[in-house]
């Protein structure tokens, strides 16, 4: 399977420098440039989760926080496709051996796109395998991609049908260009078809085994975390990204600004209150998702005291820490905040950002329509959280 070329080690400061470079053309064509791709990879995104026999990291969340913030300050669409990258070898790792051998065996580099929810497509039957069929929405990544991830529903059965994730060579997929959308427009999150296509059983594997982690000794805790503990913390991540650009950019155009009389703009009690609330509400934001990420490590090592917060000590005190319905309702529901702290704060800084603000292109208008495509996203919607959280406080009704 061939991978992009890349530098051999790069920084996460080289990262966000490049996507800086290539944010505007990115914007433009829809696409991240080849020079972004392959520092994504070279800054070790692509082996980040991938299992550690196979050359890869084997990682944790809380290492990728600043990685992919840092790269959404300077261009979301390309925070958002280089935390997939790094999430779809986290997926991909829950493949049989022999699978994970045909996905990995040349390079843990190699990038792997998904598009899972929801299952879609016609999979039938096919001698030690399946052949599958159809066209699955938003596979994010998938123009740099070497493998994709996709999920169909397995009728073979007795019973109700069993949802599988199928890994599929990019060379064997159909791209329909169907992505045009007012946020992240460079992730190139488009549709993609097969047809008829061969997937032995090896590459194939359940949605049950990505609920529940993948068991046994010899599993990394960073793949032993359940889907639900981490899937809402691991989109917020080009959120977080979104609303330091946001902030740099108001900060750029509001500095040089003068009042009639000519004093600084600066020196305006109402642009010192803004400047002061949203740089408090990003620096919350992260603190909440560090929680959630460090929440998710403790939970893969095996850790009692690292599943709760310090502000969740009365909870913690009731509650079994190990306990994987309370991990996932925290995580939601810090999740859940910062991404409406986020979104709020860079609303803020667009009211107050002056015309300038307004103009097509610009970092602040760019970031006020990514951190909106972000919070779109089903597994951010904030309506979940309260009620996942309630229901390890209160007993339940009678």
């Amino acid at each position: 399977m061939t991978v992009v070329d890349a530098p051999a080690f790069v920084t996460a400061d080289h990262l966000r420098a490049a996507a800086a470079r290539h944010a505007e053309e990115a914007e433009r064509t829809g696409r991240l440039h080849p020079e972004v791709v392959g520092a994504m990879t070279a800054v070790g995104l692509a082996r980040h989760f991938v299992p550690r026999r196979w050359g890869g990291t084997a990682g944790g969340f809380v290492e990728l926080l600043d990685t992919v913030a840092g790269a959404g300050a300077a261009c979301a669409s390309t925070a958002w496709c280089a935390v997939l990258l790094a999430a779809h070898g986290r997926l991909a790792a829950h493949l049989p051996s022999e699978g994970q051998r045909e996905v990995w065996g040349d390079s843990p580099d190699v990038r792997v796109a998904a598009a899972i929810v929801p299952p879609a497509g016609r999979l039938v039957r096919a001698p030690g395998g399946w052949s599958l069929s159809g066209e699955w929405a938003f596979a994010s990544g998938i123009e740099h991609a070497d493998w994709v991830l996709l999920a169909s529903l397995d009728h073979s059965g007795a019973g109700a049908p069993a949802y599988r994730v199928l890994a599929v060579p990019r060379e064997e997929v159909g791209i329909r260009r169907t992505w045009d959308a007012v946020g992240l427009r460079a992730t190139g999150s488009h549709s993609v078809t097969v047809d008829g296509v061969y997937v032995p059983e090896h590459r194939t594997f359940l949605r049950e085994a990505l609920v529940a982690g993948v068991a046994g000794a010899d599993a990394a805790p960073c793949h032993r975390v359940p889907y639900q503990l981490v899937a809402a913390l691991l989109f917020a991540l080009p959120a977080l990204g979104a609303a330091r650009g946001a902030l740099d950019a108001w900060t750029g155009l509001v500095g040089p600004r003068r009042l009639p009389d000519g004093r600084p703009l600066t020196g305006d009690p109402t642009v010192q209150q803004t400047l002061a609330r949203c740089s408090a509400e990003i620096e919350a934001a992260r603190l909440l998702l560090e929680t959630a990420a460090t929440r998710a490590d403790g939970r893969a090592a095996g850790e009692t005291g690292t599943a709760f917060g310090p502000r969740d000590a009365t909870l913690a005190a009731a509650l079994d820490p190990r306990d994987l319905v309370v991990a996932a309702a925290l995580n939601q529901r810090d999740v859940a905040l910062a991404v409406d702290l986020l979104t709020g704060a860079v609303e803020r800084l667009m009211r107050t950002g002056g015309a300038r603000g307004l103009h097509a292109g610009g970092g602040l208008e760019r970031a006020w329509r990514d951190i909106h495509a972000i919070a779109a996203h089903a597994a951010l919607q904030p309506a979940p959280a309260p009620a996942a959280y309630a229901a390890t406080v209160f007993p339940p009704a009678v």
